[in-house]
């Protein structure tokens, strides 16, 4: 059929557009902590606080996925929901832009990056769920490659990364440039351009899997409370988002840190971003091409290990050590901290690939929108434990003799969720489906 053998260059173009526009959002998100701290003069327990709880739309995810599962628009319900999710991120944005500097307060900067945010996950768990129905369609019309699977997660991990690098790099240098606002009203303009392409597609050019539109909610319910009751399932994600949760964030003290200590300029920030997106980026390609037979028990666990061996690092760069060697502040910064920001994300991809193998057709909204809820609970709680962790060492936006305690702390605490990763299955790549069960050895 034409609309079948068309179908996977068009998901392609949604996707790529929707995961781009999201990784782009780093461009005003690096606004907003400049603004907060210079502008509304915020410290730096205050600014990690902001930062977590603005995700607190994200945990809303499994009804978001539920909702798009059961309930169709016009006949759709992917689609429209990506629509949706960009009007509302386009609204906030651009509220935040129209708002005069002096008239804004830290409690309407939060209702509207909530609002955004809220937005920003509704458009997530749509481009989730695509993923996930498409990338099942593909292998079932490709049994001679059946890591074909996993192209198109790539694909679209590759568009955020490339959105991220983008923004990151124009972010770094606008910041110094621009208020703002100004910044803002460019997000928001792009995403408004996205709202208007979303109303325009329609859904059955996608050709995704036909799906029953009378299933109401509480059937959508259903089906995904027995994929949670799967072992394989459950113990993955509890000790995925586990593995996050359990290592105190210390995001917020790193750039006071850097910004007020250091006094590293807001452009060699830019740039140690777009470093990390460069990397993801290449780690999407180097997976593509080279990892998908590994096991993804094997890639989570080594990047476990990995980012542990960062976080001595930078307590090493705090103490002076590198200092020392004669490597320079800005260079350690753009290489090392950008790397070691993106090693908290780039074992999503390997984990996003398993658990929609393992995902039951027919729920792979909600379940795949559960897997990243649960990783935004993670989150939230690394950021809030990173906020007691730096009151407990006496970090403070001004003192940071404790901070390599915590940062050495913090490593011990990476290090603790790979004594359970036999929670996560060995996965049969070739026949795509589950060949041990959580708790067997690897081999």
């Amino acid at each position: 059929m034409v609309a079948s053998s068309s179908s996977p260059a068009k998901i392609r173009k949604v996707l790529g557009l929707g995961f781009w526009v999201q990784g782009f959002r780093c461009f005003p998100w690096l606004a907003v902590n400049f603004f907060l701290k210079d502008g509304l003069q915020v410290d730096s327990s205050t600014l990690q606080l902001l930062q977590n709880s603005a995700n607190l739309p994200m945990v809303g995810k499994p009804l978001y996925g539920l909702v798009s599962d059961a309930v169709y628009i016009a006949g759709q319900h992917r689609v429209p929901y990506l629509a949706l999710g960009a009007f509302l991120q386009a609204v906030s944005w651009l509220a935040i832009a129209i708002l005069s500097q002096s008239g804004i307060s830290l409690s309407t900067m939060s209702l509207y990056l909530l609002l955004g945010n809220l937005g920003a996950s509704i458009a997530e768990v749509a481009n989730d769920a695509i993923v996930a129905e498409a990338g099942k369609q593909l292998t079932s019309s490709k049994h001679s490659q059946p890591s074909s699977s996993g192209e198109l997660q790539s694909f679209v991990w590759m568009a955020s990364a490339v959105g991220g690098i983008l923004g990151f790099f124009l972010g770094g240098f606008a910041i110094d440039r621009y208020a703002p606002q100004k910044m803002f009203l460019f997000y928001g303009f792009i995403l408004s351009v996205q709202f208007f392409i979303c109303i325009l597609v329609k859904e059955n050019c996608l050709n995704l899997p036909k799906r029953r539109s009378d299933a109401g909610i509480r059937e959508k319910l259903s089906e995904l409370s027995i994929a949670l009751r799967k072992h394989e399932i459950a113990y993955s994600i509890t000790w995925f988002a586990a593995s996050y949760a359990i290592i105190p964030s210390l995001t917020g003290t790193m750039f006071f840190y850097q910004t007020q200590y250091l006094n590293i300029d807001s452009s060699v920030l830019g740039i140690s971003k777009v470093f990390g997106q460069a990397a993801m980026l290449m780690w999407s390609v180097i997976y593509n091409r080279h990892l998908k037979s590994v096991t993804p028990r094997t890639l989570i666990s080594a990047i476990q290990v990995t980012m542990a061996l960062f976080m001595i690092s930078d307590a090493l760069f705090v103490e002076g050590f590198y200092r020392n060697m004669g490597l320079s502040d800005n260079i350690y910064v753009v290489v090392f901290s950008g790397l070691s920001e993106v090693l908290l994300f780039i074992k999503i991809l390997p984990f996003s690939i398993l658990v929609a193998k393992l995902c039951p057709p027919g729920c792979e909204g909600s379940l795949m929108a559960f897997v990243m809820s649960a990783i935004a609970i993670a989150f939230i709680m690394s950021g809030y434990l990173g906020v007691a962790l730096a009151a407990y060492v006496g970090v403070t936006g001004n003192e940071f003799s404790g901070l390599p305690l915590a940062l050495l702390i913090q490593a011990f605490l990476t290090l603790l969720p790979l004594y359970w990763s036999s929670c996560i299955p060995i996965l049969e790549l070739e026949s795509d489906h589950v060949n041990e069960k959580p708790g067997s050895k690897e081999e």
